[in-house]
């Protein structure tokens, strides 16, 4: 009897496994793009009307055309950068230069900079909330989030965190409550949700990036880990071809990034 039960439950394990692999999306890394260049990376941002890719790198910002991978131009003088944020209806983008606690506003057409202005300390992340029309960059050592006026491109306030503004969780957008907090990655740093697909992603230094599925409003589960490369820890979605994006270099020790390693990952079915 013992043997048969373990026998069934092999069986069951068998089912489970092949079922678990056929509902999972089936994400894989499908086009790698060497872009070399020194310094490190941050966040990515995708343009998709524009078909571009806007990546932090140090002191500047790389422009890369979303279907060649080309280096299209790059925008200087951002010390520290950490993210891109756009807002189509104005024309203009927002830089988190976080070496000189300042957002770089430049023009999207011309890519040129228009003028910087004053936030928090080392501001981090930065997003375009296009309801209330404002830019809101997460500061990382004053614990707190600036709110910067999208259309004049000035600062209209702050709200305190009470601490740095990392963490992955799924929250209600009316009630706050957290629904679900499912395990991803080591070193996450990036999400994205994709609507049309009930999709969420977190991608993770360790190489990973960890596909949620939206069961229910109030469900979340796994789908599939995808394996990209050590150290791509950050991520952008395309919500229109539903591909997403990450990047990684060779990384030496003391964190130093070995030059002209670095890679743009694209991860599709």
């Amino acid at each position: 009897m013992k043997k048969l039960f373990v026998m069934q439950m092999l069986i069951l394990a068998v089912f489970s496994l092949a079922a678990w692999a056929q509902s999972a999306p089936g994400y894989k890394v499908v086009k790698t793009w060497k872009l070399g260049g020194n310094g490190g990376w941050d966040y990515i941002t995708v343009d998709s009307e524009g078909r571009r890719l806007f990546i932090a790198r140090s002191d500047r910002v790389m422009v890369v055309d979303e279907d060649s991978g080309k280096l299209l131009t790059e925008i200087p003088d951002t010390a520290g950068v950490h993210g891109v944020a756009l807002t189509p209806e104005f024309g203009r983008g927002f830089i988190s230069d976080g070496g000189e606690d300042m957002v770089t506003i430049f023009d999207l057409k011309s890519l040129k900079p228009l003028n910087k202005v004053k936030v928090g300390t080392r501001p981090d992340a930065i997003v375009y909330d296009p309801f209330t029309k404002r830019v809101f960059t997460f500061n990382a050592l004053s614990h707190d989030t600036t709110a910067v006026d999208a259309a004049k491109g000035e600062v209209v306030g702050k709200i305190d965190l009470g601490g740095k503004p990392e963490k992955m969780a799924i929250v209600d957008a009316d009630s706050g409550k957290v629904i679900a907090m499912p395990d991803i990655g080591d070193g996450c740093d990036a999400t994205a949700f994709d609507a049309d697909q009930k999709l969420a992603f977190a991608s993770a230094g360790d190489g990973t990036i960890t596909v949620i599925r939206e069961d229910s409003p109030d469900k979340f589960s796994v789908a599939e880990i995808v394996k990209t490369q050590d150290h791509a820890r950050t991520m952008a979605l395309d919500p229109k071809t539903h591909e997403l994006f990450t990047v990684t270099a060779k990384v030496l020790p003391e964190r130093k990034v070995e030059p002209d390693t670095f890679v743009v990952l694209t991860i599709g079915k």
